[in-house]
């Protein structure tokens, strides 16, 4: 009968110190701001546990304290059984592999799940040890400071996509991961990577004169807005649309591109970063930016440009299409 009473005792010392030595390497395990996220969202876990992973040296002091006094009850229990040698042997074998090892390992697996569902447990123990965690926890505090939320880098984050591109538990499909990567990577792209060359722009000067063959040519480059710039390409006058150009009787007049009505632009530098080119787009009121070096201008970009980096793909429209293609352009025929 005392044997199956030291086996009992013994056997619910290594568990509870088990438990312990998890619930230590769990709540380590769990990322502060991962917390805070998931308990915003609602996850009851993650509230459970964010107070006692935030205060993590009470709840530490308290989780080592009560381990520390399991492991030495239990060494004391062996050892008025067995001799020295044995009981230690013993003590040691059983903390180490069921106290140690194997609970941590288990624990580390399900963090959240059992740091959630054990969390009465360590408020028990925190309050047992209060009187010594709390002013191991207030040393702790002074000397090490409060744990700061660390932030994943830019290539982090596009790590982490790229994990959830290959998942297929994913949430993300993979349209929405390519999105999210190609907007974080903005700011390390430069203007001059996706502008269009000067050579390669169509553009007019103020003193071009808009006939009916000039309304062909630009009705065949596609473009809606087009710019304006003196003969040395120093100076962009504004953007004219070709919507404007409806209300105008071509059989009357050929009005000249300064007789039309210019819409400002502001030029943009060829090493601007693309998040900071974005937002002066969206601040400036216009889907076209001529682009500048050296006081001089190089090429022109768009808001369409900006966006087929952040999809990772060229958005066609009709005309794209059928300009690719050589296709013509459909006509209605008459009845």
């Amino acid at each position: 009968m005392q044997d199956i009473i030291i086996v009992l005792e013994v056997v619910g010392l290594v568990v509870f110190s088990g438990i312990c030595s998890g619930l230590n390497v769990a709540l380590m395990s769990l990322d502060l701001a991962d917390l805070r996220r998931k308990a915003k969202m609602g996850n009851t876990a993650a509230t459970q546990v964010l107070p006692l992973r935030k205060n993590i040296h009470l709840s530490l002091a308290g989780l080592l304290l009560v381990n520390v006094a399991a492991v030495s009850i239990n060494s004391i229990v062996l050892e008025g059984r067995f001799n020295g040698l044995i009981a230690v042997l013993a003590s040691t074998l059983l903390i180490v592999i069921f106290g140690e090892i194997m609970p941590q390992a288990l624990f580390a697996r399900y963090a959240l799940i059992f740091c959630a569902r054990l969390a009465p447990v360590l408020r028990l123990m925190i309050v047992i040890t209060y009187p010594v965690s709390k002013p191991i926890q207030i040393l702790l505090d002074r000397m090490f400071g409060q744990q700061k939320t660390k932030l994943q880098s830019r290539h982090e984050l596009g790590m982490i996509i790229n994990e959830h591109l290959g998942d297929q538990t994913s949430e993300l499909d993979a349209d929405e991961a390519e999105i999210m990567r190609g907007a974080i990577t903005l700011s390390e792209k430069k203007v001059r990577d996706i502008m269009v060359d000067i050579s390669q722009a169509y553009w007019l000067t103020p003193d071009t004169i808009i006939d009916a063959a000039k309304v062909d040519e630009m009705k065949a480059t596609g473009h809606s807005r087009i710019p304006v710039f003196n003969k040395p390409k120093t100076v962009c006058f504004g953007v004219f649309l070709i919507k404007d150009l409806i209300d105008i009787n071509f059989e009357k007049e050929a009005p000249m591109v300064y007789d039309l009505p210019l819409y400002p632009c502001q030029a943009v530098g060829s090493m601007t970063a693309l998040d900071t080119l974005f937002r002066k787009i969206i601040r400036g009121n216009t889907h076209l930016m001529p682009v500048e070096r050296n006081d001089k201008i190089v090429g022109i970009v768009t808001i369409e440009d900006v966006l087929e980096e952040i999809v990772g793909r060229e958005i066609e429209d009709e005309t794209d299409y059928r300009k690719k293609a050589r296709l013509p352009f459909p006509r209605l025929k008459k009845k």
